[in-house]
């Protein structure tokens, strides 16, 4: 039986100790930044394209993974004897997915997975990936359980500043004027239940320490199908003083086996802006 190798997009925002730890193959996005190219969370960090934008309002694109680039990516792998399972960000969200499927289909031996999430979501389910190659499962069988999975993941990042979304005309100036003028911390939300599509959840108003508390007490309070194996805080450069409060919520409420914290990839925090931070958990059958 030929060895099962997990591979992922860059975007899944798993961090480098679980990306040794199973020995998964990620395949990193570019980003374009005033007409040059960049390697994602190679050669630029989420730091360097908000420095780009406050001083000189140069706004940086992703750009998704080319059949070219998946074959480039998986090929060496193959030569190797394996088979790969390859964890691609929603295709909803983006034109990777289609990609990827047409160099699998090209090379053979490549099982792809349409997470229908992003960032520390489909991270959730590339981890089990890589935890039931581990188990022995063969690469047709971790698709087919992954595809059964993806409903289970609950993604949802709160936002301290709405000036990257409307920078990427993902909202209007007025809805940036009005967080400014009233405070509103808007929380981001992927929905499970619709093919991985993004939507506004609930608006919280006030500092950004008080609307973490909130935010995740609405997500994790009172819930009693949770799976609380692994739950990942995943966040685009917020202070520790973030992370350690939202983790003693957490705490407050259930008490998980994993809990990682992850940053996320330039794809991802350049849409989303600094101080973002989400809380990303998996609900049990």
């Amino acid at each position: 039986m030929s060895q099962v190798i997990i591979s992922a997009d860059s975007t899944c925002d798993i961090g480098p100790e679980l990306v040794k730890k199973y020995n998964i193959r990620l395949i990193n996005w570019r980003i374009l930044l005033e007409d040059k190219e960049y390697i994602d969370s190679v050669d630029i960090f989420p730091e360097d394209m908000y420095k780009a934008w406050w001083e000189r309002k140069a706004l940086p694109k992703s750009s998704a993974a080319i059949p070219s680039e998946y074959l480039s990516h998986f090929t060496p792998i193959l030569e190797k004897g394996h088979d790969i399972v390859h964890v691609g960000l929603g295709s909803s969200l983006t034109s990777s997915y289609q990609n990827l499927c047409l160099a699998a289909e090209e090379l053979g031996h490549i099982y792809p997975v349409d997470s229908q999430n992003l960032s520390g979501g489909f991270g959730h389910l590339v981890l089990r990936a890589a935890e039931m190659a581990q188990q022995g499962m063969t690469a047709p069988e971790i698709q087919t359980t992954l595809q059964g999975m993806c409903h289970r993941v609950h993604t949802s990042f709160l936002l301290d500043t709405l000036e990257f979304m409307k920078a990427g005309g993902r909202c209007s100036s007025l809805a940036l004027l009005s967080a400014n003028l009233f405070n509103i911390k808007p929380c981001i939300e992927v929905d499970n239940q619709d093919g991985g599509r993004m939507h506004v959840g609930e608006k919280y108003r006030g500092k950004m320490e008080r609307c973490l508390r909130l935010y995740v007490r609405d997500k994790l309070e009172d819930r009693d199908d949770i799976d609380l194996e692994h739950l990942f805080i995943t966040h685009s450069g917020s202070p520790q003083s973030d992370i350690d409060r939202v983790k003693e919520e957490i705490a407050s409420l259930h008490e998980f086996k994993n809990i990682y914290v992850t940053k996320a990839s330039g794809v991802i925090s350049v849409h989303c802006g600094p101080r973002t931070l989400g809380v990303l958990f998996m609900t049990r059958e």
